[in-house]
């Protein structure tokens, strides 16, 4: 029987905590797990399109290089602390002379939203990206207060 041929691209997908966990990492490489103290549990998400650079020549088509695309994402409504978020490419069209190249990131996650990033480098030419995402953590209760 043959074998099943693969064909693929190294991608990075994102599962980012916030920064202030980024520096509690275990012997292992990951990162510790978020502990959530209320039954109050917040799931936001969403599918973005972060560029489309194929019909104006943008520079994800046409560049070289290091290349980054970022879009600040706001929550439908804040967390109570910085929650944590995972983001996989959900769609993208790519050259296919081309090397796939493909960071995709959640980086600087407060309660009220994060920059939704995409990297590239070397000659990769990509046309289009969505990415979709998830945020999960604690919601204030209702009879929380901020006094001071």
């Amino acid at each position: 029987m043959e074998k099943p041929s693969f064909v693929g691209a190294f991608l990075v997908f994102g599962l980012k905590f916030p920064s202030q966990h980024a520096t509690k990492l275990k012997g292992n490489g990951n990162f510790e797990m978020k502990r959530l103290r209320n039954h109050l549990i917040g799931i936001d998400q969403g599918d973005t399109v972060l560029f489309s650079d194929f019909e104006d020549g943008g520079d994800m088509w046409t560049g070289r290089g290091q290349r980054e695309r970022r879009r600040r994402i706001a929550f439908s409504e804040p967390f109570r602390d910085a929650p944590m978020v995972h983001v996989a490419i959900s769609m993208w069209d790519v050259d296919n002379e081309t090397p796939l190249r493909a960071d995709v990131s959640a980086e600087t996650i407060t309660k009220d939203g994060f920059d939704l990033v995409f990297r590239t480098w070397g000659d990769t030419r990509v046309a289009r990206v969505r990415v979709g995402w998830l945020a999960m953590g604690e919601m204030r209760q209702a009879d929380e207060w901020d006094l001071y």
